[in-house]
């Protein structure tokens, strides 16, 4: 399958073979729905925690004696029926919500994800975008000529994950060239994952096949399953 290229200034330059192993991969809603919600889940910080009874404060004393009163028996204040008691079955930070993600079926869910894109026309390949030093008025100033393409408009005016920007060696130069665009995140390619692909609208990807050799070989390499 064949892709057009286009270079920093939004014209097409050229184009490219895509294997068909990763971006011609039908849809899998089942495989899609089990990665992303791991990962989701892998990334999720566990804060919200409660008390029980053995936690709070006090408690150390019976109330009142057991018969005589004419009021019902307690044997603490911490108990949950209590103000200022434990709580019962509340959110605690000790629990473990990680999951294990084949190596295997994270790469399909990126391939799918990335056919996705492809499929809908959300996919920018370009040559390279020439920058050597820290520069955001070069990266913004790309990123404007590349929404100058039919079907890519909103690259320069959506507000919110408008793009995420793929390079096979993300410089330092580059990585803080994008920064300070809040409508975009730029990655290395290695560090793809269908999360962070579906999540912005369009998909740039730099020197498309050195990027599409290392995406392929994320099916036999190994990657990390957080």
């Amino acid at each position: 399958m064949e892709a057009p290229i286009y270079n920093a200034q939004g014209k097409k330059s050229g184009s490219v073979e895509l294997p068909e192993s990763v971006f011609g991969v039908a849809w899998n809603d089942s495989l899609m729905h089990q990665v992303v919600t791991s990962m989701q889940d892998n990334a999720r910080t566990n804060v919200a925690h409660t008390k029980d009874r053995g936690d709070v404060r006090g408690g150390g004393k019976k109330p009142w004696r057991q018969k005589g009163t004419g009021r019902a028996r307690h044997g603490s204040i911490r108990s949950p029926i209590w103000r200022g008691g434990g709580v019962t079955h509340g959110p605690r930070n000790e629990k473990d919500f990680s999951r294990t993600i084949p190596k295997k079926m994270r790469a399909k869910a990126l391939y799918i994800a990335l056919s996705r894109k492809l499929r809908d026309g959300q996919i920018i390949f370009i040559e390279s975008f020439g920058i050597t030093e820290p520069k955001t008025a070069i990266a913004k100033k790309t990123m404007q000529s590349l929404s100058g393409i039919s079907g890519f408009e909103k690259l320069s005016t959506k507000k919110k994950n408008a793009a995420l920007i793929a390079i096979p060696e993300l410089s330092e130069a580059q990585k803080k060239s994008f920064r300070n665009l809040g409508n975009m995140s730029c990655v290395s390619v290695r560090d793809l994952n269908p999360v962070t692909v579906l999540k912005n609208s369009f998909l740039v990807i730099e020197s498309p096949e050195a990027s599409a050799k290392i995406i392929e070989g994320r099916m036999t390499k190994k990657v990390s399953t957080k």
